[in-house]
């Protein structure tokens, strides 16, 4: 694996980690919950930055994400059975994640609290975490894949 893309899912993990993104929760917080957050981080960052040129390196960026998640997985002590079962229910979640997100930028707002309800529904108040998922997005756009490679960002 390519140990050049743990800035990106150190990026990524820190993003999931923002304490903001919890206070609309009724209850403590959980792994699920966080890995949520970060797969709809990650279907936002690969949205941003998917064209022909960055195929390869998004393939290479997605394989290695998965790679730690499994590995995260692991160490919280599932079974080798579980493991690929719960890896089978994160890459489905994942990839409709980014089917949901994939004309975000042309949806109406409505539209998009749709989009964001149906992975964050046990959180309350969508508004606040749409605004953030906006911000988020809007910020991704600005930068360059190649700053992501190589720095770490503050959420």
């Amino acid at each position: 694996m390519k140990e050049k893309y743990i800035h990106i899912y150190n990026n990524l993990i820190n993003f999931s980690r923002n304490k903001d993104l919890y206070k609309n929760l009724n209850r403590k917080d959980n792994f699920s919950d966080r890995l949520t957050l970060f797969l709809l981080h990650f279907s936002f960052f690969l949205k941003n930055f998917k064209n022909k040129e960055n195929k390869n390196i998004l393939q290479e960026i997605y394989d290695f994400n998965f790679r730690q998640l499994e590995l995260s997985i692991r160490e919280i002590g599932y079974g080798d059975q579980s493991i690929n079962k719960k890896m089978k229910d994160y890459i489905n979640l994942f990839h409709s994640m980014v089917s949901e997100i994939h004309f975000w930028d042309t949806l109406s707002r409505p539209e998009k609290m749709k989009k964001i309800s149906l992975f964050l529904g046990d959180f309350q108040n969508i508004d606040d975490l749409l605004n953030y998922f906006e911000e988020f997005n809007s910020n991704l756009s600005k930068k360059t894949l190649n700053f992501y490679l190589k720095s770490v960002s503050n959420p």
